[in-house]
């Protein structure tokens, strides 16, 4: 299972991987924060880049804060940094 530190930008004219911030990796989100829907698009934009069902994807710490700790069943952890931030070998 993979777990990564994710610093989210809401209200992004489309999500997308912006590289890293500090120990995070920075994702723009295409949703406002409110009633969820930026997590909601997070969760949506991580599974469809990384190939695995929704299901798999869960924020487990910082729900509400731009700072946020995701785990990705299947996966190993630096395979989903590489395939995020386009390094070689990614998944």
């Amino acid at each position: 299972m993979a777990r990564l530190v994710v610093h989210v930008a809401p209200r992004a004219r489309a999500s997308a991987v912006a590289g890293r911030y500090g120990d995070a990796i920075r994702i723009r989100i295409a949703a406002p924060p409110a009633g969820g829907a930026a997590n909601a698009e997070l969760v949506r934009f991580l599974a469809e880049r990384l190939g695995v069902p929704p299901g798999a994807v869960a924020i487990v710490h910082g729900a509400a804060a731009r700072r946020k700790i995701v785990e990705i069943a299947g996966l190993a952890t630096e395979a989903v940094r590489r395939a995020l931030l386009g390094e070689r070998g990614a998944v």
